[in-house]
């Protein structure tokens, strides 16, 4: 079965065409990073009009990269939220026409669907029930997982997302956009300890909290706390890089403490990381050195499958065709849509 699979939730224009929910045969991302990093973040206007202005081009070259001419498709899925509401808008616009003039079934992704799947990529197996972590600019979502289709979220940010706080901190230390791979680079080989940063939402065991606040958490304090040590600090080199390794350290340490506190809470043996954040090298190490301590299976795509990409869509989409409804031709974009 091959399905083509479009992504434009925020600023990149993504296509791939992926075999039996498996094998990536082709794949093509045209990134806005030039375009916004002088902004300091996404400007939703901006990333519309280059929406518009390359989806044509992306979905041709993936095919022309494929050997497969439109009528071998069998199914066009394409990410109907959440994200920008003009953005996803390109998205299905192009998706529907394509589907009506090919006459193939058209599937509506969540996105944050596609980031749960995208490990398959990377040649894992999704075993149930899981924990699975989604860690992005514009997401720090826990969910429980029971299967493919049903999801519970059970901890969230309660105010900035982890990459937004990334992004945040390379701004105080004047690193560019985007910040988490900044950071992550910067780091290297700064001192772990020089800076301590808070970890909040950590203090109390989650049986002293309601089930449903139970992990959550929050980067705002740490936000802050971060500016107020790189304004003590000022400006070098080594300062910078010990500020970016003590800040990184704190977010990685709530995030997988957070992680593992919620798969000893639901009993699961089988983690899940994903999103844009899950490319962040020092997460990932520290992910899975506690995962193989504490005796779980953790699955995470490689780095280039953590950020958005339209080839977790096309997978999601596979699971999604033996048994959701097809997606309508008046399919519309849901930019806060819920998982």
């Amino acid at each position: 079965m091959l399905i083509l699979g479009i992504e434009t939730s925020c600023d990149e224009t993504a296509a791939a065409v992926v075999a039996d929910g498996v094998v990536t045969m082709a794949e093509e991302l045209a990134t806005q990073s030039g375009v916004h990093g002088k902004f300091g973040g996404v400007v939703p206007e901006l990333a519309c009009r280059g929406h518009v202005e390359m989806i044509d081009r992306v979905v041709e070259r993936t095919l022309e990269k494929a050997g497969l001419p439109a009528g071998a498709l069998d199914a066009i899925a394409v990410t109907a939220g959440p994200g920008l509401a003009g953005a996803l808008l390109v998205g299905i616009s192009f998706a529907k026409a394509f589907a009506y003039a090919l006459g193939r079934p058209l599937v509506a992704i969540n996105h944050l669907e596609g980031h749960i799947v995208a490990p398959v990529l990377s040649g894992h197996d999704l075993r149930f029930p899981a924990v699975a972590l989604i860690v992005s600019g514009g997401h720090t979502h826990l969910y429980y997982v029971e299967g493919i289709g049903r999801y519970r979220l059970v901890g969230r940010t309660i105010d900035d997302a982890a990459g937004e706080a990334f992004d945040k901190a390379a701004s105080c230390l004047g690193l560019g956009y985007p910040g988490g791979p900044a950071i992550d680079r910067v780091s290297t080989g700064g001192d772990l300890s020089r800076f301590s940063f808070p970890r909040p939402m950590m203090g109390r065991p989650p049986s002293s909290r309601p089930a449903h606040q139970a992990f959550d958490m929050s980067f705002s304090g740490l936000k802050t706390a971060f500016v107020r040590a790189v304004r003590e600090q000022g400006s070098g080199d080594r300062a910078h890089a010990d500020l970016a390794a003590g800040f990184q350290e704190a977010v990685v340490d709530v995030l997988v403490e957070k992680t593992l506190a919620a798969a000893r809470h639901y009993r699961v043996r089988e983690l899940i990381l994903g999103g844009g954040v899950a490319a962040n090298s020092r997460l990932r190490a520290v992910m899975a050195d506690r995962a193989a301590r504490e005796g779980y299976r953790l699955v995470l795509p490689g780095p280039r499958h953590c950020t958005d990409n339209a080839a977790m869509i096309a997978v999601a989409a596979f699971h999604r065709s033996h048994e959701a409804p097809m997606a309508a031709l008046d399919l519309n974009a849901e930019p806060s849509l819920a998982l």
